[in-house]
C-alpha cells in the first residue's frame, strides 16, 4: 500500500488521485445568466445530492488564479441557476461548452442547445436534457486552502423538477432511458452499464 501525505503534492498530483478514484461522479450541466443577460452553461463534475427533505444539491467550483469563474459568478449574483443531468445524447454538445469563451459569449449558443423557460426562476434551462432542475441557492460556502480561497462550495434547493415523459414510472426515474453518463479521469467518462441489486440487511 503506497501512502502519500497531500500537503507534499501539488494542486495537480492531489486533482489526479481525487479524480482518479471518486470514481463514477455524475456529471451537472449548469446553465446560469449573466447580469448583461448572457446565458452560460458549463459542466461540473463536482455534484452531487445534499437533501431529499428538501430537495437540495451541492455544486463546487473551483476558482482560476483566484477568480472566480463565470458559473459562480452568476451564482453569487443572482442566486439562481439549472442543473440538467448529462446523458448519452447531449454529452458531445455538453463538452463544447467545456471550452473557455469571453463572459459576453454563450457556451449555450455555441452548442446549439435549445433554450427553454424556466416556470420559478429567471434562468432559463436546456430543451435537450431528459432532467431538468431549477436551483436556488440556499448557500455559498467558500473553500481555503490557509487564506488563499480557491473554490466555492454552493447549496442550491431544487424548486421545480423537469422530466422527460420516456424516463418517469411512476415516480421513479428509469435509468436505462435516462442514459446518464459519468465522469472519470481526464477526459474519460463512462456510461451507466450492467446494474445489479444487494438486498440491505434487515
Amino acid at each position: 500500500m503506497i501512502s502519500i501525505d497531500p500537503k507534499h503534492n501539488t494542486e495537480r498530483e492531489n486533482y489526479k488521485l481525487l479524480t482518479g478514484s471518486i470514481i463514477p461522479r455524475p456529471i451537472a450541466f449548469v446553465t446560469t445568466k449573466s447580469e448583461q443577460g448572457v446565458v452560460n452553461g458549463a459542466p461540473f463534475s463536482y455534484f452531487n445530492i445534499v437533501s431529499s427533505n428538501p430537495p437540495m444539491l451541492s455544486l463546487a467550483i473551483q476558482r482560476s488564479a483566484g477568480y472566480l469563474k463565470d458559473t459562480a459568478r452568476h451564482i453569487q449574483y443572482q442566486g439562481q441557476f439549472v442543473v440538467h443531468i448529462v446523458d448519452e445524447d447531449n454529452v458531445s454538445q455538453v463538452n463544447e461548452t467545456a471550452a473557455s469563451l469571453p463572459a459576453t459569449e454563450s457556451e449555450v449558443k455555441k452548442a446549439n442547445f435549445t433554450v427553454i423557460d424556466s416556470h420559478r426562476i429567471d434562468v432559463p434551462g436546456i430543451k435537450e436534457a431528459k432532467v431538468r432542475m431549477e436551483c436556488r441557492l440556499i448557500q455559498a460556502i467558500p473553500l481555503k486552502n490557509g487564506e488563499e480561497q480557491t473554490g466555492d462550495l454552493f447549496i442550491g434547493e431544487v424548486v421545480q423538477f423537469h422530466l422527460d415523459e420516456a424516463i418517469y414510472q411512476e415516480g421513479r426515474i428509469d435509468s436505462k432511458a435516462l442514459k446518464a453518463v459519468s465522469r472519470l479521469a481526464g477526459s474519460s467518462y463512462a456510461t451507466i452499464g450492467e446494474a445489479f441489486e444487494i438486498a440491505r440487511p434487515k
